[in-house]
């Protein structure tokens, strides 16, 4: 199956079994990004051996799979917001291509 069309049934499931609906769950939505952000995070800090107390208690491939949920929570976040979200990602991205690349 396509990612996009994953990301579209993702956000109808979550559409679907939510309780939050509406605004807030747009909201919702966009603030999973940061929570998910926090988790890339805590495991990058994991691999560093940065929290005493932790120790070394992740590996990098936490950190990948933490990243990987970040970028899928914000398509879907992006999706929740816009059914145009696919397209704004493809202009987005060959946007900053060509700015960064000539």
């Amino acid at each position: 199956m396509e990612n996009w069309e994953q990301i579209r049934r993702l956000v109808g499931w979550l559409d679907e079994q939510s309780p939050v609906t509406g605004d807030m769950a747009k909201v919702m939505r966009v603030l999973k990004v940061s929570e998910e952000t926090g988790e890339v995070a805590e495991a990058l800090h994991g691999v560093m051996g940065a929290n005493p107390r932790k120790g070394h208690s992740h590996t990098w491939d936490d950190v990948h799979k933490e990243l990987v949920d970040v970028a899928i929570t914000a398509l879907i976040a992006l999706q929740t917001l816009t059914p145009d979200a696919e397209k704004l990602f493809d202009e987005r991205l060959q946007h900053i291509s060509a700015r960064s690349l000539g």
